[in-house]
C-alpha cells in the first residue's frame, strides 16, 4: 500500500489573493465586493469559458429585477440553499 497521499481535488483552485490580483489587473471583473472571494467563485474561475458564462447566468438570475425584487431573489436563493444543505 502506497503512502502517497491522493489530492482532494484534481483542479487547482486559485487562492483568494490570486483572484484579487486578477481583479486588480483587469483580467477579471466583479460586480459586488463581499469583503472576501467565495470558494464557489474561486472554483468557477478555474474554467476560462464556462466561468464567465456561469457568472453571467448567476448575475442575470440574482440581479434582474424585471419579475422579482432583489429581496425576493435573495430569499429564493437562501431557501433553496438551505433545502440542499448548502453552506453558501
Amino acid at each position: 500500500m502506497s503512502t502517497e497521499q491522493v489530492p482532494e481535488a484534481w483542479v487547482r483552485i486559485p487562492t483568494e489573493e490570486e483572484i484579487r490580483d486578477q481583479f486588480a489587473s483587469g483580467t477579471r471583473t466583479v460586480n459586488e465586493d463581499y469583503g472576501f472571494i467565495p470558494a464557489m467563485a474561486r472554483l468557477i474561475s478555474t474554467h476560462d469559458r464556462i466561468g464567465p458564462a456561469f457568472s453571467a447566468l448567476s448575475r442575470e438570475v440574482m440581479h434582474n429585477t424585471e419579475f422579482l425584487s432583489q429581496q425576493e431573489c435573495e430569499m429564493i436563493a437562501a431557501v433553496s440553499s438551505a433545502a440542499q444543505d448548502c453552506h453558501y
